[in-house]
């Protein structure tokens, strides 16, 4: 099989997958059991007044629901991971959110009528939404409730998952006194874990990656968000230690154990960790010759 381009692709995504996967079984898992839970409803709901409940008709609409709320949850996870709102920045982004409520709406009942109209027909039945504007705007209120309590709780997850797993910052220029080591090339990042501070050798940092406003740190098999752009982090890094094969990626020089050859002139580094980092084509001759001395 030939490798190229996808393979670097692949590679981009290896140290976050672990992750993606466990926050997919999550939403996954709290969105379907929502839907069984509220044909359940309906069900006993139904047998108390003596109605006939029509399970069919009331799964499918349950679960179209869900499943088009779970593929746009995919696209507004990506949007916070992109632009997140913070102290700093909520107050220019905050109409982005606002629209991004309004396109929630339309794209949500869009793909839920499509995914009822698809299983109607598979069992032999038509399916109507309703009359518009009434149907759509009574979905209008459900939807922004969804999506303002969606994307409080992503924002909330990524700031506990930060608090978890630690969260860097450079070292401060002292209030008074010579700093302890130069702020511009640091020597150590300071990491706040669950309420406590420890420092991190910069000389222990295995590698780094571009994470939307954040780039994570890779320290001895913990991952350690730092709140700076990749290329700002580059001019704070040693050249001679620090080599950059990708616009997303930084290596610590001492941690590159292979460079896999693909088709296209693209390459993947093989880590000491087992991680694969591409490095682009563009970048390749660049870190053959920084690796040779030259």
């Amino acid at each position: 099989m030939e490798k190229g381009y996808p393979a670097v692709i692949a590679a981009s995504v290896t140290v976050a997958r672990p992750r993606a996967m466990n926050a997919a079984a999550f939403w996954s898992l709290l969105f379907l059991s929502t839907a069984a839970g509220n044909v359940l409803a309906h069900g006993m709901r139904a047998w108390r007044d003596g109605q006939r409940f029509a399970a069919l008709g009331t799964s499918i609409e349950e679960f179209s629901s869900a499943l088009a709320t779970l593929g746009l949850l995919v696209v507004l996870h990506a949007a916070t991971r992109r632009w997140p709102l913070h102290a700093d920045t909520w107050r220019r982004r905050i109409g982005f959110y606002v629209l991004g409520g309004i396109a929630w709406w339309l794209l949500h009942v869009s793909v839920m009528v499509v995914l009822r109209k698809l299983a109607f027909a598979l069992v032999g039945q038509h399916y109507t939404y309703g009359d518009w504007p009434a149907q759509w705007f009574y979905e209008f209120f459900k939807d922004v409730q969804t999506y303002s309590l969606l994307v409080i709780a992503v924002h909330a997850v990524a700031w506990f998952g930060r608090q978890r797993q630690g969260e860097a910052h450079l070292l401060a220029e002292p209030d008074d006194g010579p700093p302890v080591e130069p702020v511009e090339r640091p020597q150590h990042f300071l990491v706040r874990k669950l309420g406590k501070e420890f420092l991190v050798a910069t000389a222990d940092v295995e590698y780094a990656q571009a994470a939307g406003n954040y780039v994570n740190l890779r320290v001895r098999g913990h991952d350690y968000p730092l709140r700076i752009t990749m290329a700002a982090l580059e001019q704070r890094l040693d050249p001679a230690v620090f080599l950059r094969p990708h616009r997303s990626w930084l290596i610590h020089r001492d941690q590159l154990r292979s460079i896999e050859p693909l088709d296209g002139g693209e390459a993947l580094l093989h880590m000491a960790d087992g991680a694969r980092v591409p490095c682009s084509r563009r970048q390749l001759p660049a870190l053959r010759q920084a690796l040779a001395g030259v």
